[in-house]
């Protein structure tokens, strides 16, 4: 059976929860480089043309929803900010921040648009689901060495992380600009996005260690009064990840073992 590009479903569930954008969706650094344009995709509010595949094109569009969403109650997510999407989780104190973004300025830009529609709330624990840079290299842009917080992590994140991103890091760059045409002009007969998400950001990458291990399925954690059960799915989207519930959200977190982006 041929997609129904007539179906809107897609459309409606990305943009349920909406609360706010960022209008222009522009992100730059402190010296004014622009690290995030996604109004260089603005095209992608027009038909699909012929040079490019309609269920690409519908995924492209799909990606470019951004903005503060409302996922349930007391749990929030950043999405069209960067490559990955940031999700918060309020607890009793402040609020839990899962997967950091790509880089430092996207990750205070995305807690900035939180913040203000709800309060200037602490950040009082971190998760990194897996051990891909656009998990955790915005870390910095929301915490520093010295934050007393639990960062939490699956077995052998650090290990990983370091041999994909510094070990081969060179050899995956050349790959990244192959294989996802980063460096093609944005457009219908150029870069037009990943699938996961429209681009990667390009400002600064960050890492803190994580200093709680999830090392076992069923291991259970309460962060900020919140309980969390973890299973821990190793060598699966990456070589340390896992998955993890929340109970009292009736809300389950499975890193991109789970994506919607292969809508064919």
């Amino acid at each position: 059976m041929p997609p129904d590009f007539n179906d809107r479903t897609d459309f409606e569930n990305a943009e349920r929860g909406l609360v706010d954008k960022l209008d222009p969706c522009i992100i730059t650094d402190a010296d004014g480089k622009v690290v995030w344009d996604l109004e260089k995709y603005s095209y992608l509010s027009g038909d699909c043309p012929d040079s490019v595949n309609p269920s690409l094109w519908r995924q492209a569009q799909l990606c470019a929803i951004q903005g503060l969403f409302e996922v349930t109650d007391g749990i929030y997510q950043i999405r069209g900010f960067d490559l990955s999407n940031m999700t918060i989780v309020e607890g009793e104190r402040g609020v839990i921040i899962i997967d950091p973004l790509v880089s430092c300025e996207c990750a205070t830009a995305a807690f900035d648009l939180y913040r203000r529609h709800r309060g200037d709330r602490p950040i009082t624990a971190m998760i990194y689901t897996h051990s891909h840079v656009d998990h955790f290299g915005g870390v910095r842009g929301l915490i520093d060495d010295e934050a007393d917080i639990p960062i939490v992590a699956p077995v052998g994140f650090l290990h990983h992380a370091v041999s994909e991103n510094v070990y081969a890091g060179p050899a995956m760059l050349r790959r990244a600009a192959y294989m996802y045409g980063r460096h093609l002009p944005r457009g219908p007969e150029g870069q037009m996005g990943f699938g996961l998400g429209l681009a990667t950001s390009t400002g600064t990458v960050s890492l803190i260690a994580p200093n709680l291990d999830i090392t076992h399925s069923g291991q259970e954690e309460v962060l900020d009064g919140v309980r969390l059960v973890f299973q821990l799915t190793p060598d699966s989207e990456a070589p340390a990840e896992m998955h993890f519930h929340f109970p009292q959200f009736r809300a389950l977190c499975m890193a991109e073992n789970a994506t919607k982006n292969l809508n064919l």
